[in-house]
């Protein structure tokens, strides 16, 4: 009896939903056209790191080399928007995503994507709006912080920040408040924003013409030179790298490329537009890539355009660019880029706050969350309720913490849900198709895994169990990985010492995770037409999942902890909630179907 409550337990956990692909209609007002996804994802995505991890990648990780470092980025995200354009070319819905791990992994994992997601955009919110209020209070010289931290300052245990940013939360307010109102205005503006901000950047590479290739050909005795006309708070030249074009070498453009990375982070709010693009199917793949695209050109040149300036090791890391034009003698254009930065940080609010309620509404819409908050407006056809939340949800996120505690919350928010997506695209490659008649086909030679079948299958086209077989190979594959991260992360230096014991654990989960990858790869592959399909399977996402997990193990024990913190509440939300929701009680099919979901308007 207990045993059996258990089984029943387990299965509730990774239920999955069938996928209807008749699903035409949409209750959004579909108003958004492809150029108005391209401005989304660039607004999005060309933001706060601009205008401050620059300076701080070129001073202290890369050199002159952080022109590689973005362009070693650009790849990674390039990569991982392919994932989302395969996604597309199956259903362009809201859930997106979320809707695709729903399919392929089950419910828990989908949930967790969906959690993630949120994180990443409400954090991305709170972030934007704390930066675009320190750019401001700069401007005016620290009178707002001043002005805050004297009258309403809170010195609360665990609570990183002095006081409460009033600015940025009555920002947060404003936003929603106009993305309640309506997409097709907040698209308008949108639009305004991104034009503006890819004019000052067209300014800013203007500083070509001021540049000097000297300046990525530096030597100690250039360093020398120039302390003696700027105070450094670095007294030896080893401290600033070697001198030359790459002065950290290799691993400096690395290190680089993984802060750089996080610059790219936003483009994926384009694929939560599939209810309201007038055209999907294309415009959502083209906004991806083109944005992406623009993305990568503007950091490259505004990187080099910045280190051919000026000696990389002089830069400003809180705001290098004003500071460049003045070492070159422009001063009045600091306030020609301080109106860009707010700009592009204002456009990359608008961007964050778009697709939260979106995440929020689908996982609402499935019963995963609170129901109340699918509602849509009759009038303006807008989640409004689903908007606020997320707006109040950032609003005390941007209270309690500080601008570093946000951004490093934020990315391991990230990682975890790209790596979901990923594995979701390859284990959906390996199933039979549930709406041809490959199924049916699949489905009548289905026949039991056998050991000469994980290397030698005898169907051509995927059968319930070889997608059986790839599920449970994925799984085990992904605890691989993990456990190799691990290991990396925490025993480099005894690795890198030549440890035997060490080496000879890390190859034993090397070797095994080859041999799954090698079952994986033998299985048949769906031949269900797409209009893009991601490349290199097996090979392309495991190198993904690895990446993006090894990436998560060097975050700190401080984001862990609350990160740990956002997973137990969204956790207990699941297990008191949505697991009691999500599915039609009264059904005795083996396989629940989903609540129909009927319109709810207010």
């Amino acid at each position: 009896m207990a045993t059996r409550k258990v089984a029943e337990f387990g299965k509730k956990l990774i239920r999955r939903q069938k996928m209807d692909c008749s699903m035409e209609e949409t209750r959004f007002a579909r108003c958004l056209t492809t150029l108005d996804l391209i401005a989304l994802g660039v607004s999005s995505t060309l933001a706060a790191g601009f205008y401050v991890i620059s300076g701080g990648v070129a001073r202290d990780s890369a050199g002159s080399a952080i022109v590689l470092s973005f362009l070693t980025a650009a790849m990674a995200s390039f990569n991982a928007g392919l994932y989302y354009i395969e996604f597309e070319g199956r259903v362009p819905q809201t859930r997106y995503a979320y809707l695709y791990s729903y399919i392929t992994i089950g419910e828990i994992w989908a949930y967790i994507l969906g959690w993630n997601l949120i994180l990443s955009y409400v954090i991305g919110t709170a972030s934007v709006a704390r930066a675009w209020s320190s750019t401001f209070d700069n401007l005016v010289e620290k009178k707002m912080s001043s002005f805050f931290e004297g009258h309403i300052s809170m010195n609360v245990p665990g609570v990183p920040v002095k006081y409460p940013d009033v600015f940025a939360v009555v920002l947060i307010m404003l936003l929603t408040a106009l993305l309640a109102f309506g997409v097709s205005e907040s698209a308008l503006l949108n639009k305004c924003f991104t034009g503006v901000n890819l004019f000052i950047l067209s300014f800013v590479i203007s500083g070509f013409v001021k540049g000097d290739f000297k300046n990525w050909k530096l030597t100690q005795d250039d360093y020398f030179d120039n302390m003696t006309n700027f105070t450094f708070c670095n007294s030896s030249f080893g401290d600033v790298g070697a001198g030359g074009f790459a002065p950290f070498g290799f691993p400096g453009i690395l290190t680089g490329a993984a802060t750089c990375f996080y610059a790219f982070v936003g483009f994926d709010c384009i694929a939560t537009t599939g209810e309201e693009a007038k055209t999907p199917h294309r415009s959502i793949p083209i906004g991806i890539i083109v944005s992406l695209l623009i993305c990568f050109l503007a950091y490259f040149g505004v990187s080099a355009a910045l280190t051919l300036m000026m000696p990389y090791y002089l830069l400003n890391k809180e705001s290098p660019l004003p500071e460049a034009f003045s070492y070159v003698g422009w001063d009045p254009a600091r306030y020609i880029v301080a109106v860009g930065s707010l700009c592009a940080l204002s456009s990359s609010l608008l961007g964050s706050m778009f697709a939260m309620p979106h995440i929020i509404y689908a996982m609402a819409e499935d019963g995963l969350l609170f129901r109340f908050l699918s509602n849509v407006n009759s009038k303006r056809k807008t989640p409004v309720i689903a908007t606020i939340a997320s707006g109040v949800m950032s609003v005390v996120m941007a209270c309690l913490f500080d601008l570093k505690a946000l951004v490093d919350l934020m990315v391991i928010g990230t990682l975890l849900a790209y790596t979901l997506i990923t594995v979701c695209v390859l284990i959906l490659r390996y199933q039979p198709n549930q709406n041809t008649s490959e199924h049916n086909t699949s489905m009548e030679r289905d026949e039991q895994i056998t050991l000469k079948s994980l290397f030698f299958p005898n169907n051509e086209n995927p059968t319930a169990s070889s997608g059986r077989l790839v599920y449970y190979c994925v799984a085990i594959m992904c605890t691989l990985i993990t456990v190799l991260c691990v290991v990396l992360a925490l025993c480099s230096k005894p690795i890198l010492n030549g440890c035997p014991g060490w080496i000879a654990v890390s190859v034993v989960l090397i070797v095994l995770i080859g041999v799954v990858t090698a079952v994986v790869w033998r299985q048949p592959e769906s031949k269900v037409y797409l209009s893009f399909k991601v490349p290199l399977l097996p090979i392309l996402p495991i190198i993904s999942v690895f990446v993006n997990l090894y990436l998560m193990m060097q975050l700190d024990l401080a984001t862990w902890a609350r990160f740990g913190v956002w997973m137990l509440t969204g956790l207990l939300i699941y297990f008191l909630y949505g697991m009691w929701h999500s599915f039609d009680k009264t059904s005795n099919d083996e396989e629940p179907t989903l609540l129909s979901k009927g319109p709810s308007y207010t």
